[in-house]
């Protein structure tokens, strides 16, 4: 099993940036990938980034440029860089560690982009 620990979420004024945490604990070395998903109120959840444990990285359109993610191998921790943020990236994000078969999802941050 893994255990995901989200951080970083909060309010922030549009232009503005935040820096999401993550921090794997348990059957860390059966991880290949991990990502950041969010959800926003009646939509699906969506993929934000995505990163390999060979440092391959992809991004939703809508990010490229503004978003990026990396890794602590050392602190087990990925982090979501956010910056430009808009209203539109107003939701839930969530962890997600990807194993074979499984996947483990943390239990979201709240982030609100508003003036």
């Amino acid at each position: 099993q893994v255990r995901l620990v989200e951080s970083g979420g909060g309010l922030v004024q549009p232009g503005g940036s935040l820096r999401l945490s993550c921090a794997a604990s348990g059957s860390i070395s059966e991880i290949y990938a991990m990502g950041w998903y969010r959800q926003a109120p009646g939509k699906q959840r969506e993929l934000v980034a995505r990163i390999t444990n060979g440092h391959t990285t992809n991004y939703a359109d809508s990010v490229k440029g503004r978003f990026s993610i990396s890794r602590d191998n050392a602190k087990n921790t990925v982090y979501l860089q956010m910056n430009s943020l808009k209203p539109e990236d107003t939701a839930v994000y969530y962890c997600r560690a990807d194993l074979i078969p499984y996947a483990y999802w943390g239990q979201g941050t709240q982030v609100t982009v508003s003036s």
